[in-house]
This record gives structure tokens, sequence and C-alpha cells, in this order.
């Protein structure tokens, strides 16, 4: 009672009465980190409020727990399990926003006006207790059911709307929509075997908490290297290096595009420009190999960099952060504590202050986020391995990559990519490898980046210890291989 008393308490309605928090996420999500509120407060101004789980209410700074979630740096996401960064009983329970409970929360609370123009912003501990826990399915079904009206649905309603107003904003300074194939599977629930596997699909309800998510990392991100200039933590995405993308320049050559990178903003125009009527695919996989040509995000201390190096090229935002998700990322804890120092709620410890010790937290953070994301490709894998055995398949697919003895292909049904060999070590190449093209060219057939093949799909055998996912092209008819 004495902490909630401390708070700003948004639970029944919060001081306005119109408060009604609600959360969105995956379906079967347990670690809830964040919910969201916004009503109309007078004719195009509205209230926003984004609520993330106030972990640092129970891990402080120097203490067993805090050194353990440092070391670990984030949960890691396998197909059939989670190895959490923090106890399940904060990460699923007490930390966690579930709906219809009373819980702690770190917010940020804005008054924008109806082009999402943030007029005012503070932040504040609160308390809240959230009205549903919607997963993504759910909060899309109330967006496009009109027979509803109900105050969920209503706030949902003007959520997307500015959402929209945010990501043409953001989408006319230079932020690119990339693109990677997410592979969802479904497991046998007495086995846990995959039964069925597919690309994951992006829906409204996905972009409007998307949105709200950025503009929160974004504003808390300005706000904490404002006070801490030489010790925020921050996140950057550095410019593509000169030359990435000269190999997708001259696939997309060969179809009749040209990619323009001289700014975000231009090679934003130039994807949305790689669009194929007959093949729908085509700009989605332009956008993936894009993605896979640019240099990878980090986490800095604000003082070992210069503000002109804060900037996250993908984002085209000059200063950013990861405020939102404290149960699974140790920054967002970081991040907390210097908010909460900054709203004068509790004062900061000396190793945050310690360049040196942030040095080393964001090393660790920037490696232990790298192999987390090793171990969740393994992860998958190995179920598309399990998913395959005993089966064969023949499914479209396309060539992303063209080298003198091979292809590498993505099969979209599956997101499952694999080389191809044309031909076997000291075997003779029926093809010949036109370096510049990006093209193997035989008598009567040629393999190109962008080209939709048929590939079969089956898992070798032959080493019992060692199963394979093999791909082989069914069409177009490659020459026959010889020794």
């Amino acid at each position: 009672e004495a902490e909630i008393a401390r708070r700003l308490d948004l639970r029944d309605g919060g001081p306005s009465g119109k408060v009604l928090v609600c959360s969105v996420d995956p379906p079967g999500c347990v670690d809830i980190d964040d919910a969201l509120h916004a009503y109309e407060l007078a004719p195009g101004k509205y209230e926003v409020g984004v609520h993330i789980a106030d972990v640092g209410h129970f891990i402080k700074g120097g203490t067993a727990i805090d050194a353990e979630a440092a070391a670990r740096g984030t949960t890691v996401y396998l197909v059939n399990k989670r190895i959490d960064m923090v106890p399940k009983r904060l990460g699923e329970d007490l930390c966690s926003l579930h709906e219809k409970v009373d819980r702690l929360a770190f917010s940020c609370i804005w008054e924008v006006d109806a082009e999402a123009n943030i007029l005012s912003s503070r932040y504040e501990k609160t308390v809240i207790r959230s009205a549903g826990a919607l997963s993504y399915d759910e909060a899309q079904a109330r967006l496009d059911d009109t027979r509803l009206d109900d105050p969920l649905t209503a706030s949902l309603r003007i959520l997307n709307t500015l959402a929209k107003q945010l990501k043409a904003r953001r989408m006319a300074a230079g932020a690119l929509v990339l693109g990677s194939p997410e592979v969802r599977f479904v497991l046998d629930s007495e086995t846990s075997d995959p039964t069925d596997v597919g690309i994951y699909k992006h829906k409204d309800a996905n972009s409007m908490v998307e949105e709200f998510m950025l503009l929160a990392n974004c504003s808390v991100a300005a706000a904490t290297t404002a006070a801490f200039p030489k010790c925020a933590m921050l996140r950057r995405h550095p410019p593509p290096l000169p030359g990435a993308f000269e190999s997708l320049k001259r696939s997309l050559g060969q179809h009749g595009f040209e990619l323009d990178d001289a700014s975000s903003l231009a090679l934003g125009r130039s994807l949305d420009a790689c669009a194929k009527p007959d093949d729908p695919y085509f700009n989605q996989l332009t956008r993936i190999l894009a993605t896979r040509a640019m240099q990878q995000a980090r986490y800095f201390s604000s003082g070992a960099a210069p503000p002109s190096e804060y900037v996250h090229y993908g984002l085209a935002c000059p200063i950013y952060t990861h405020f939102t998700s404290p149960i699974r990322r140790y920054s967002d804890q970081m991040v907390h504590r210097l908010l909460a120092a900054i709203i004068g709620w509790e004062p900061l410890s000396s190793d945050v202050l310690d360049a040196r010790a942030m040095t080393d937290l964001t090393d660790n953070l920037n490696h232990r986020h790298t192999m987390a994301q090793y171990a969740g490709r393994a992860s998958v894998g190995l179920h598309t391995l399990i998913f395959f055995r005993g089966k064969e398949v023949v499914e479209d697919a396309h060539v992303i990559k063209v080298r003198d003895n091979g292809v590498v292909v993505l099969v979209p049904r599956y997101g499952i990519e694999g080389v191809i060999f044309v031909c076997g070590a000291g075997e003779r190449n029926p093809f010949a490898f036109d370096e510049a093209a990006e093209t193997l060219r035989a008598p009567g057939c040629s393999l190109s980046t962008f080209d939709k093949v048929r590939v079969r799909i089956h898992v070798n055998t032959e080493k019992a210890h060692k199963p394979k996912l093999e791909l082989s092209i069914v069409e177009p008819q490659l020459p026959a291989r010889a020794g």
C-alpha cells in the first residue's frame, strides 16, 4: 500500500476516469512487458500512454539477481522453450502486466494532436490494472469489426489511427521497411514435434504496438541522454558500409531496377519501387537481401561516441534506445534506472556512471544478443529438420545468391534456405559463371538472383548421427552432372 501511494494510480480509469489499459502480444505470451492506453482529451487532442513492466522495483542494482541478469543480457527464445533472463516468478507473474490484476509500471504519457505530434510528455511510476491481455489477432478483430463500439475497442482504434500517422512520418523521414523470414511452428501438444510450419504474417495490430514502442524508445533516449550525456544506454544502427549493396544492385539491374543507397530515404523509395505485378514475393525478397547487406544494430554508451554517430539508420532516428522490454532485455533495465533518477525516484549507483563499466556492459549485451540470435536460428533449423523427417516436398523457391558452383535458395512457404550445388568436388561444372551478371549459364538453362525455381526438400539420413536437410532443383531441369 505504501508503494502504491507513491505512484500515479491508473486503475479504475485513473484521475481522469478515462484510462483503459490493455496489452497486445503474440498468442500465448506470458512475459508481458508492455501495455497501452489512449483516449480523447478534446477534439483533435489525445492522451496516449505506454506502460512498461517495472522490473526495477524488484531487481535492484548490485544484487545477485541483478548480476545474473546482466550476465545473461537477454532472454533466449527457442521454438519450444524460452531461456529466461530473470526468474520465472518475476518474468511470468509479478512483473508481467497480466489482465485484471494490479501491476507496477513505468509509464510514458503523452498529449498528442490528431497528426500524432507530441504536445507534451511525462514519465511516471504508476500502478495499472490491464483491462485485457489481447493477442494480435484479437486486437485486429476488434479493429475490423465495425459493430463494436465498447471503450476498449475505441481506445484501440485511436491508437491504430495515431500509429498510422507515426509510421507515415517515419517513412517520410527515411525509415526503412526491412525484411526477414520469421518462421512459426505448430507443435504437437504431447511430443512437441512440429506438425506445421509457415511464415509469420504481420497485421495492423502488430504495427500499432510497434509504432508506440518506437515512440517510447526514442522519447526516453532523448531524455536520458540530455540528463546523462556520458553514460546513457543507447542503441545505434550504423549506415551501410561502402559497397555493401553492389551485389544487390547488379542483381536488380538484371530485372530493370535501380537501387539508390545515397540515404536511407533514397534507399526506402528504391525498395518500394522494386515490385513486379506478376511476382508478389519479389519486393519482400529484395528487402530481405537489403537487410542482410546492412550492419547490425549495437548497444553503446553515449560517452563512447560523438552525437553524430548516435543515429539509427534503419529507423531514421537521430537517437534511440531500448526501454520497452525490461523482462527480456537487460539494456532496458539500465535505461529504467537512468529514467528513474531523472524523475527523482531513486539515485543512480556509481557503476552506472562509470564509463569503463558501461562499455564492458554494452560489449556483453551485444555479444549475448548475437548468441541469442544464433541459438534461435539453430532451434528453427532443428525443428525444420524434424518437420521434414520422412517427407519429400516440392515447393516454390527463389534464388538469393549465385556462386560459381551453385546457388543459395530461399523457400518462402517454410522460411528455409539452403545451398544447391550444380557440381560436386572434382566434377566438371556444366555451368559458366558470369560474376558481373551474378548468373550461372548452361545450354538451355540459366540461374540468376531472384529467379523462381521449384525445389525438392527432404532429409538425407545417410549419416544416421547427422541427418541433413537437402534441397535440389527440379524446375528448371539442370544439365546432367558428370564426373
